[in-house]
């Protein structure tokens, strides 16, 4: 499981022209679900950008988590982070997990989320969302549940 996360000062997500989720100061997460995943990747991954520390203090601009701040958390399901584009010049997203496993583990990473007490918005799987992103920073990173393979 994937998540490229972008520390914000502000966040939406639309779909069909409505705005289905908004967000002040924290974080903007896509998360990429592989074929290979599971809820503990859910659970790994949520801990984790809950706790990130990517949010300034007085001393450090690395300090603190959202967690720490009141920062709030947007969340957009993205397979093509499980695009690869080695060979060729078109994607190949062989190791993104099949939409219903994908779903559920999204959903999971929500709920994971959410239960750390974090205000949590969401996009909607498997539909076309224009997200609109003020990164902070930026602040950009990749956060993966699993080591990758060399």
């Amino acid at each position: 499981m994937k998540a490229l996360v972008q520390r914000v000062s502000m966040a939406s997500v639309r779909v069909n022209d409505r705005i289905v989720g908004e967000i002040g100061k924290g974080l903007v997460v896509f998360v990429g679900v592989a074929v290979d995943d599971s809820r503990e990747d859910a659970r790994y991954l949520a801990n984790k950008v809950a706790n990130l520390r990517v949010f300034a203090d007085e001393a450090s601009k690395f300090a603190l988590s959202a967690l720490e701040t009141g920062g709030e958390v947007l969340v957009i399901s993205q397979f093509t982070l499980l695009g690869d584009s080695r060979k060729g010049r078109r994607p190949s997203f062989t190791e993104a997990a099949p939409p219903d496993l994908a779903d559920e583990l999204y959903e999971h990473f929500v709920e994971q989320v959410r239960f750390t007490g974090l205000k949590v918005e969401t996009g909607l799987f498997q539909e076309h969302m224009l997200v609109e992103i003020h990164n902070s920073g930026p602040v950009t990173l990749m956060v993966e549940s699993k080591k990758a393979e060399k």
